[in-house]
């Protein structure tokens, strides 16, 4: 499958003075060059993280579409955006993860009406980083499809932390993390998307999916940048 790889460089008058290097390559001007995000392109798995099936034959009740393994400088570009509040990543790691379920979904893309739902991000990490990376995210790769939608359908529940937890410890951590925002109206015939950074045990998506639903959602699916 062919993609068009958009450029969605903004310039400011602040890279002109301090401008990125490409995490890939070293290149200046952009923080992954179009050489090496089409190179990224070509990596992408086509097969479910969960069942090890390939996308086509993946019979998961809550498809997981992925961008990278967690492996080589996608890992750089998330912890810069997570850890180091580079937000402009979030332009790059928004077309990744298009691509990620282009590349995975028949015919290239979702059919009928997708409402993007990012996975809620703890308030303490939202006050040290100065933004909610999965709701950036999730606005990015909206802003990719005019007719997509995006709702806060899910707020957070337990502000428990999952990074350094072992497998048994996230999925009962999970459990409570979401609760559903009863302001938003679900549409039980469109299609909700997922949307998180890092799929680790499956447990924050899982926890997230069965709450959408509880609620009268019918089609669930999933996009992250990261898997094991």
């Amino acid at each position: 499958m062919a993609f068009d790889v958009k450029i969605t460089t903004i310039f400011r008058p602040l890279d002109l003075l301090a401008p990125f290097t490409c995490r890939g390559c070293g290149a200046l001007g952009e923080i992954l060059c179009e050489r090496c995000k089409k190179y990224n392109i070509t990596l992408i798995p086509k097969t479910c993280p969960r069942c090890k099936a390939k996308c086509k034959d993946c019979q998961c009740k809550v498809p997981i579409y992925a961008v990278s393994k967690r492996e080589g400088i996608l890992v750089d570009l998330v912890e810069d955006y997570k850890y180091k509040s580079i937000r402009r990543a979030s332009e790059v790691l928004s077309e990744l993860m298009d691509a990620g379920i282009q590349t995975c979904v028949k015919g290239g893309g979702l059919e009928g009406e997708v409402i993007v739902v990012p996975l809620p991000t703890v308030a303490k990490h939202i006050r040290e980083r100065g933004f909610d990376h999965t709701l950036l995210l999730a606005k990015k790769l909206v802003k990719r499809h005019k007719e997509w939608k995006i709702s806060k359908a899910l707020v957070r529940y337990k502000n428990t932390v999952q990074v350094g937890t072992d497998g048994n410890k996230r999925r009962k951590q999970a459990k409570n993390a979401y609760k559903l925002n009863k302001r938003i109206k679900i549409n039980p015939t469109a299609t909700y998307l997922l949307v998180d950074d890092v799929w680790t045990t499956g447990a924050s998506i899982d926890s997230a999916a069965e709450k959408m639903k509880a609620a009268g959602a019918k089609k669930i699916a999933a996009a992250v940048i990261l898997i094991p």
